[in-house]
């Protein structure tokens, strides 16, 4: 029985459909995005939508918020034959979408920034607006102050803000992209609540993951896209009979085109089949690759700085790094890996200080950096593959002799790489900005992870991508913890932390808060109670750890 499903399934197989899709198309060039997609959306069900990178998720939403018009096939809301030609026109009909990413003005109030998505009323009714507010908190079952400025609110709090905006003019059909990629537990659990509150009152969930656990808690039918055609769909009758386990196999089987039983044990692991039968245990000697002693930095342009953090990293050591994105994590990284200069404190590298090295000097020591901004910070993307592979070793033996490239040393290099890492490109001579996001993260990895690092910030590495690709992303970071090297993990994803790191530290305001051992105790819950502040598990002195 799936726990979460409100509704019975007889229930949600009588309901009526909203929205039907018919043999929708939609080409790009060189590509077609969906490919004959049918699909039916009912009253009172929360319709999951998976498919890895590439699959036509996106372009399906696009189509049913008006960003796209397809080349053929027709739509029907509410049994009528429509055209949604523009964003205007989806609204009209009764379809909010709320983003992976906030569009909230951050120096706005809350109610200023529902009534500005309001483009009908010039005349503002503040009054009026504050009521329906009050309505739509009740409905989802959240206590949204419309006074309160959105850039101070939580993300569990911004994306209820993000719900009711979307639903401010009456939605009928409410469109999901990603939500809790950035949530703690505890704002899942009320994003949950919210929703099934919504399928009570007859809406319509549209809700696309990667995380195939949510497929199971939440929907109450499934449909994978693979390719831009619909490979697979489990209905709600289905999914009511349906264990956690079959769920997840019949998805997976539908998203990679492969039956789960006859594949490869490495197979299975990157599509999350199994995960690792059992955490390694650090050395209690392990040595301290890198210590942070009292390290301070300096806002900028808004962001916040780290105030007195103490860090230490073992050898062979994943720590994590828990909390609201934007609470310090961005100066955290660039003042290990050198691009930001701290105020005050200590960095060192196997215990040689190297607070006052610049990047370059700290790469050759070993340390390296993967980007969270794998497209504008992490590549050049009007720059091959290959010279993106050896971008930081621009001018250095043997790729560069007599100020000149070695172009066979470069494409010897990139050779090895797009082996090594199965970057999918079409020679190591293709910009590298035309690949997907996955390969791009390969590119990242790739170049991060040869010659020999010592200690590697991993900043958000599966951030955006599809199932496959993540799974072969944190297979990536544990061989290198494997080899002995020393790996900071930030990420907004607390499936990953716990499925990847010996201990989590909490971040939040810039300072290291509480840390949580990897011991398999309700980690992503303790870890999430530390984020919103219910509980201290540690002293911040407890964060500079070592092992006894």
């Amino acid at each position: 029985m799936n726990p979460q499903s409100a509704v019975p399934e007889s229930d949600i197989a009588e309901s009526p459909v909203i929205i039907r899709l018919t043999d929708i198309t939609k080409s790009f060039p060189g590509i077609v995005a969906n490919d004959s997609i049918s699909l039916d959306i009912k009253r009172g069900e929360v319709h999951c939508l998976l498919g890895e990178n590439g699959a036509g998720k996106s372009t399906l939403i696009s189509v049913l918020a008006g960003l796209q018009q397809p080349d053929s096939g027709t739509i029907e809301v509410n049994g009528r034959p429509t055209v949604i030609g523009s964003p205007n026109v989806s609204m009209s009909q009764g379809i909010g979408v709320v983003y992976q990413h906030s569009a909230l003005i951050p120096s706005l109030t809350v109610l200023e920034n529902l009534m500005l998505s309001d483009s009908d009323n010039f005349w503002l009714d503040k009054a009026g607006a504050t009521a329906r507010l009050h309505e739509l908190g009740e409905l989802l079952g959240a206590e949204i102050d419309p006074d309160m400025q959105a850039g101070d609110l939580g993300l569990g709090q911004q994306q209820q803000v993000e719900i009711a905006k979307a639903m401010w003019k009456g939605s009928e059909v409410l469109i999901l992209d990603e939500p809790t990629s950035m949530l703690t537990p505890q704002a899942i659990d009320n994003l949950v609540a919210s929703v099934n509150r919504l399928k009570a009152e007859g809406l319509a969930v549209i809700f696309i993951s990667h995380k195939l656990h949510e497929a199971y808690a939440i929907g109450d039918t499934v449909t994978v896209l693979r390719g831009g055609k619909v490979s697979g769909r489990i209905d709600p009758a289905e999914m009511h009979a349906m264990s956690e386990e079959e769920s997840k196999a019949r998805i997976l089987e539908a998203m990679f085109g492969t039956n789960p039983e006859a594949i490869s044990s490495d197979e299975a692991e990157a599509a999350g089949l199994v995960v690792e039968e059992q955490r390694r245990q650090i050395p209690a000697d392990a040595p301290v690759v890198v210590q942070l002693s009292d390290l301070n930095t300096t806002s900028r342009s808004g962001e916040i700085p780290i105030t007195d953090v103490n860090l230490k990293i073992h050898a062979g050591e994943i720590v994590g790094i828990a909390g609201i994105d934007g609470h310090g994590q961005q100066h955290l990284a660039e003042a290990i890996a050198g691009q930001l200069s701290p105020t005050s404190g200590a960095v060192t590298l196997d215990s040689k200080n190297i607070t006052k090295l610049k990047v370059k000097a700290r790469q050759h020591l070993g340390v390296r950096y993967v980007t969270d901004d794998r497209l504008h910070e992490g590549i050049v993307g009007t720059f091959s593959v290959a010279l993106n592979l050896v971008l930081k070793k621009v001018g250095e033996s043997p790729f560069w002799k007599f100020g000149r490239m070695d172009k066979a040393a470069v494409l010897g290099e990139a050779h090895q790489q797009i082996a090594d890492y199965e970057i999918r490109t079409p020679s190591e001579q293709t910009r590298a900005g035309t690949l997907s996001g996955g390969n791009i993260q390969k590119i990242l990895l790739a170049r991060e992870l040869s010659h020999d690092p010592r200690a590697v910030i991993f900043h958000k590495p599966t951030y955006g991508l599809d199932l496959k690709t993540v799974y072969r992303v944190r297979e990536t970071v544990r061989d290198f913890a494997r080899s002995g090297g020393a790996a900071l993990l930030i990420s907004t994803d607390l499936d990953e932390l716990a499925e990847l790191s010996d201990r989590i530290v909490v971040i939040s305001n810039g300072r290291l808060i509480g840390e949580i051992p990897n011991d398999g105790n309700r980690v992503t819950e303790r870890v999430g109670e530390l984020m919103v502040g219910s509980k201290t598990d540690l002293a911040r002195t407890g964060v500079a750890h070592e092992h006894e």
